[in-house]
Parts: structure tokens; C-alpha cells; sequence
């Protein structure tokens, strides 16, 4: 069987150290995992192959070096240009999916060298909260968890502002809200295959000793995260597009509350204490409420096109809900950054930038306008003023975003001959 070792720490979810600055956050991440060096030689020299031993240790060591460099400048609070750390980020996911399927020689069926390393991560955000395993199972979920946490570091650096030198100011094109879109389908994909296809492989006592950032109700709720942030994506563009119609926007911002309440359901308790804990749960909560603010208001909007005064007040109704959710998301997100490590919030766009400039205005003329109509009729106070407070239910959609297709790859023909020492 393998073992596992972790600081004390980590294994209670204790408070982490590091604080500061991490930069501008569009898309939050609680921190990469890192390896630690591994001498694949002195654990399996003599027993496998000197060349599948060797391509190990180059594969890792390759991983190890790159993540330490992303991991080191994931934490400066520097901006970096997209394209730059986008280099950055493509080169380590492609080092660790070269990495991955000699690796998975270690646990094909019959292998005698599943418990033969001890597999070491650290926590970026404190040395002292590492985990060791002797199991090549939890080496695989590891890898399979940084693959995902580098595709949300290339979408955060996608959806930051740049400028094209075409004499406006920097921001977020088109083209890279519809990339981020496949890049976080894809970091769900890699997620929802470790929760699948690698943890069930992980005896129980050794599950339980994980750290919480490989907890599958983190693991769970990070990939759902990564859908909810898809779909923020989807109707941003469905904003700008004049084809699409209200009821389309409609769908996607429902469809976002329903995977923000989803994210916050399967989210393990995270310590208060805990910097990085609290912080993800205040961005959790944050694009939550922004959800729902945008889910009410085209819910109104659209209310608002019926003839009868019910669906006229049930329209303000879900329109004034849809101001105060504005409201607080607003007061959520300035919690969020201030948390250590504290945060900057980039200059909005997409969805965000339109809901702060259409709500206020749109709830408080269609308040005024259907308070002038019914005053008018004198009807004001056997209808509209029934409803206000009360906001209509919300349709309820089914998911229409699912994570990327990702099964482990093939063994890397190494491991094809005999790969024991006779």
C-alpha cells in the first residue's frame, strides 16, 4: 500500500502563510501545486528500464522547472501581457502532457512500481504545506489538477486588457472571450477525469489525507466554476451580437446561477481562517450574486413586454432585485480583492460592464413608466404594489455547457517491451 505525509497544517486545512498582492484576477485560482524533485533512479534503478528511468527523470524535471517559474510569477504583482504569459502557461501544459503518459506506466495493470516513489507537491502559497505519497495514483491526480489550474491561468491572462496599438484604449476582444470559452471547457475536462478515472483509484485512508486542493468537492467545484465562468463568456458575446434575442440571454445568465449555486454546494468548508479559502468562497459568492443579477434582469425585461399589469409589476420586481443583487455583487467583489493576498480588478467588460451600465437605468425607468401608467388608472394599489419586493421565480434551464471529452492518454510506447530488470 502506499503512505501518505503531510504537514500538520495541511492535513487540517490550516491557515497558509503567504500574503500580498497576486495582481489583477479575472478568473480566481486558490494556488498551484508544485513537485517537488523526485530521484526516479534511486527508487527504480535496477528494476525498470534504464530508458523509461531516464525519460522519467527528464519529463519531471522538465514539470518541476516550469511550474516553479509559473508558480514564482503567478504570485508577482505585475501585469503580463497575455500573449507573454500565455507562452508561459502553453509550455508548462505541454510538458506536463508529455510527462503524463510515461507516467501512467507505473500504475498499468500489473505494475510493480505503483508504491515504489514518493510523489512530493507543495502548496505555491507555503512551503511547509506539502503532501508525500507513495502512490503513483496520487502523482496522476496531481498532474491532472496543475493541467487544469494552467488552463485558468491562460484564461485570467486572456481575459486581462491589452492594447492593439490602434489608438483606443486596452481591452478584452472578441477573439479572446471566444477562446476562453474552449479553455475553460477544457480545465473542466481535466478535472471531471480525475474525479472520474483517478481518485476512485485512491484507497480510502489516502483520500482522506489529501490536501484540500484534491478534495473532490474542490476538484468538483473548481470544474463547475470553470463552466460558470464559460457560460459569463457565452453571454457576454450574446450581449454584443444583435442577433441574439432576449431570451437567449435569458437562458445563459439562469443557466450561470444555476452552476454558480452548484459550485457552492460542492465546495468543502474551508477554514475562515485561511486567507486563500475565504477569498475563494467570496469570489464564488461574488459571481453568484452577479449571476443573479443578470438572471433577473433579463427575466424583467422580458416580463415586461406582457400586456397585463401582473406581469408589468412582476417585471419591476425582478428588476429591482436585479439592482440590489448589482448592488451587492458590487460590495462582494471589493471583499474579494481586499482579502489577502489582495487583488486588483481589471477595468469590466463583457457581461459585468453592461449589467453596471443597464440595470440602474433600465429599473428605474420601468419603475417610473409603469408607476405613471397605473397611477394613471388609478391601479396602482391593488397591483403593481403587491409584487414589488417579491421577485418572480426564475425559469429553470437545464445545463447546456459540459466539460471537454479528456481520457488519460495511451501509455508512451516505452513501457511496450519488457520493462522489468531481470
Amino acid at each position: 500500500m502506499g503512505c501518505g505525509a503531510s504537514s500538520q497544517k495541511d492535513a487540517v486545512g490550516g491557515p497558509r502563510r503567504r500574503s500580498g498582492s497576486v495582481g489583477d484576477v479575472v478568473v480566481f485560482l486558490p494556488g498551484l501545486r508544485v513537485p517537488r524533485s523526485v530521484d526516479f533512479a534511486q527508487a527504480l534503478g535496477g528494476r525498470l528500464d534504464s530508458g523509461i528511468v531516464e525519460r522519467l527523470s527528464a519529463l519531471r524535471a522538465r514539470v518541476v522547472e516550469m511550474a516553479m517559474q509559473e508558480s514564482a510569477a503567478a504570485l508577482k504583482p505585475r501585469r503580463k501581457t497575455a500573449a507573454r504569459h500565455g507562452s508561459s502557461t502553453a509550455n508548462l501544459l505541454q510538458a506536463l502532457e508529455d510527462y503524463l503518459p510515461v507516467l501512467l506506466g507505473l500504475v498499468k495493470e500489473g505494475s510493480l512500481f505503483r508504491h515504489a516513489v514518493q510523489f512530493t507537491w507543495t502548496n505555491q502559497e507555503d512551503k511547509a504545506e506539502e503532501t508525500t505519497m507513495a502512490d503513483a495514483w496520487y502523482e496522476v491526480l496531481s498532474v491532472l489538477h496543475l493541467m487544469a489550474m494552467v488552463c485558468l491561468l491562460q484564461a485570467n491572462a486572456l481575459l486581462l486588457p491589452r492594447s492593439y496599438g490602434d489608438g483606443y484604449a486596452p481591452r478584452v476582444s472578441e477573439e479572446s472571450r471566444r477562446a476562453t470559452v474552449d479553455v475553460f471547457l477544457k480545465a473542466a475536462g481535466y478535472l471531471d477525469c480525475a474525479i472520474r478515472h483517478v481518485l476512485t483509484q485512491l484507497p480510502p485512508e489516502l483520500r482522506r489525507q489529501l490536501p484540500v486542493d484534491l478534495a473532490e468537492g474542490n476538484l468538483k467545484a473548481l470544474s463547475l466554476q470553470a463552466l460558470g465562468q464559460g457560460v459569463d463568456m457565452q453571454l457576454g458575446l450574446a450581449i454584443d451580437s444583435p442577433k441574439a434575442t432576449l431570451a437567449v440571454k435569458r437562458r445563459l445568465a439562469c443557466e450561470m446561477v444555476k452552476y454558480w449555486q452548484q459550485v457552492q454546494e460542492s465546495i468543502p468548508e474551508l477554514p475562515v481562517s485561511d486567507g486563500w479559502g475565504k477569498k475563494h468562497r467570496l469570489f464564488i459568492k461574488w459571481k453568484y450574486v452577479e449571476a443573479k443579477a443578470a438572471a433577473y434582469y433579463f427575466h424583467g425585461l422580458i416580463l415586461d413586454e406582457g400586456n397585463t399589469e401582473k406581469a408589468h409589476g412582476m417585471a419591476i420586481a425582478a428588476l429591482q432585485a436585479s439592482e440590489e443583487f448589482l448592488k451587492e455583487s458590487k460590495r462582494v467583489s471589493e471583499a474579494f480583492h481586499s482579502t489577502p493576498p489582495t487583488s486588483r480588478s481589471p477595468t469590466p467588460f463583457g457581461t459585468a460592464k453592461y449589467l453596471a451600465d443597464k440595470i440602474p437605468k433600465d429599473a428605474s425607468s420601468k419603475v417610473r413608466i409603469n408607476q405613471d401608467l397605473y397611477t394613471q388608472e388609478k391601479s396602482l394599489s391593488c397591483g403593481i404594489c403587491r409584487v414589488i419586493g417579491t421577485p418572480p421565480p426564475l425559469p429553470d434551464f437545464a445545463l447546456a455547457l459540459t466539460p471537454e471529452d479528456y481520457d488519460l492518454p495511451p501509455l508512451d510506447p516505452l513501457w511496450n517491451k519488457d520493462d522489468r530488470r531481470q
